[in-house]
């Protein structure tokens, strides 16, 4: 039996276009520690070291909203008719 191998070309998304990708729709969630919530919430209050938080992006990269709870996030999502999606 001979071996077939296929190599697929990825097709080049410009980075533009990449952050545009879901705009409107997607908005991310994802897991913060509170010794960072001033690089993403520079409005924010101060708050204790030691955190673990959750903040709600734009498909941009935009943060939304800041929360300690995962379904606080999804929730805000839902009701500003965004698809939340995790990452890690």
């Amino acid at each position: 039996m001979s071996e077939v191998s296929t190599t697929l070309e990825r097709e080049s998304v410009s980075p533009e276009a990449l952050a545009h990708l879901g705009e409107g729709h997607i908005a991310y969630v994802k897991q913060v520690r509170s010794e960072d919530v001033p690089d993403l919430f520079p409005q924010a209050p101060k708050i204790a070291p030691g955190l673990k938080l959750f903040a709600l992006h734009a498909a941009d990269g935009t943060p939304i909203m800041l929360t300690d709870s995962r379904e606080a996030a999804i929730a805000n999502a839902w009701s500003n008719e965004l698809q939340a999606v995790s990452v890690h």
